[in-house]
């Protein structure tokens, strides 16, 4: 049989880290569509738990959005009844951004399915793999601290 051609560039580290990153996020959206959800979806929700009330100007740049994608994302977390839009209290002409009780308990459901989705993608690695490994890419992320 022959040898998988690209030797040298299959052996770096970046294309290494590329593929279990595709795999990974492969892994989380079948995951998350099995509960109804695409990935942006799912991280907006998390970020709107997380900060709200928001203004949506300020969840937009939390989560690294354009303005436009956002609002087609709010629109159709709206339409499924997962987040409300209201007045922002602080300043009535932006609209906060918050999770309805039905968006907590989807949002709960993805962070599980989101959760078991990593577990498969890191099932070959000890418990301790796992916790140094993680520890390793939060370094070399930039997202430490």
């Amino acid at each position: 049989m022959a040898e998988a051609p690209l030797p040298a560039i299959r052996s770096l580290p970046s294309w290494l880290l590329g593929r279990a990153a595709a795999r990974g996020r492969a892994l989380v959206a079948e995951a998350l569509a099995a509960q109804g959800m695409k990935m942006w979806h799912h991280v907006v929700l998390s970020a709107v738990r997380d900060l709200a009330p928001v203004a949506q100007a300020d969840l937009g740049r939390s989560v690294g959005l354009d303005p436009k994608d956002l609002v087609g994302i709010l629109n159709d977390l709206q339409s499924a009844s997962l987040v409300l839009r209201e007045p922002d209290p602080k300043d009535r002409r932006k609209n906060a951004v918050r999770l309805t009780d039905e968006g907590e308990r989807v949002l709960l459901r993805c962070e599980q399915a989101a959760r078991e989705a990593n577990d498969e993608l890191l099932a070959p690695l000890s418990q301790e793999e796992r916790e140094r490994f993680t520890a390793l890419l939060i370094r070399i992320s930039g997202t430490e601290g």
